[in-house]
């Protein structure tokens, strides 16, 4: 078991875009592995390296029983809107609504380097969208709209966890970096 530390909101590795993959070898199973196994551990329905340190466009899953990972994931959203609770283990005991696409359509590879694509709705939509969100330095609270943002910073700075490894004194916010406040690519 490669159960890594979760950076927690705060540490500056989660709000810089993470660089494509392009070698697909040992190193990179490793990290899937450790990404796996820090994301049972936690437990939680998914993990993005930055969450652990490493800045690669890598994340795993474990949604409705279905555990996976993908790399280099590419998006395209469907049009129909859910909203519905949203956590992140870099954001420990906070849950709030987000709204998010139904449906998604992620494509990338696997580990070893065979395409992939992964056709979620519902949980998995919004794991998939969440997770890549992290892959470009963006939180889930970036994605709230101005008032439920304020609630969620209150929370994170009344957090017991906040100030530690690193954490800011002051929380940032990122808005989203999509033009399109990341309904499509």
């Amino acid at each position: 078991m490669a159960v890594q530390p979760i950076r927690l909101f705060g540490d500056p590795v989660l709000r810089r875009p993470a660089v494509e993959v392009v070698d697909f070898d040992k190193e990179l199973r490793r990290l899937v592995e450790d990404l796996t196994d820090t994301m049972l551990e936690a437990p939680g329905a998914g993990l993005a390296a930055p969450q652990i340190g490493v800045g690669l466009r890598v994340f795993t899953y474990h949604v409705d029983g279905v555990l996976g990972h993908l790399v280099n994931p590419r998006l395209t959203l469907g049009e129909e809107i859910q909203d519905g609770p949203e956590g992140c283990l870099s954001i420990p005991g906070l849950t709030i609504d987000c709204r998010r696409a139904l449906q998604v359509v992620a494509t990338g590879f696997d580990m070893h380097g065979e395409p992939v694509v992964i056709d979620g709705t519902d949980m998995l939509a919004r794991a998939i969208q969440h997770e890549t969100d992290h892959l470009d330095g963006v939180l889930f609270v970036d994605r709230l709209d101005a008032e439920a943002r304020k609630v969620a910073m209150k929370a994170i700075r009344e957090a017991e966890w906040f100030g530690l490894d690193g954490a800011p004194a002051t929380p940032v916010v990122k808005l989203s970096p999509h033009a399109t406040g990341g309904r499509a690519y």
